[in-house]
């Protein structure tokens, strides 16, 4: 699954770390999610989303594999 969270947040103008504090996970999970390690869980994603006054959808892209 591939993700728009690195760009959202560098447009924002937060690092992965303020950006980790703001939805409650540690910095390396963000890293590992815009690296394309860890697909987050549907709690995390919309908590993501959120954030970014976005939907899941716009910041997710689920490959249909």
């Amino acid at each position: 699954m591939e993700s728009e969270i690195r760009r959202m947040r560098e447009q924002a103008g937060l690092s992965q770390g303020a950006l980790a504090a703001a939805v409650g996970v540690y910095r390396q999970t963000i890293n590992a999610i815009e690296t394309g390690r860890y697909d987050p869980s549907l709690t995390l994603a919309v908590r993501l989303a959120r954030h970014f006054a976005s939907t899941v959808e716009e910041v997710f892209h689920v490959d249909n594999e």
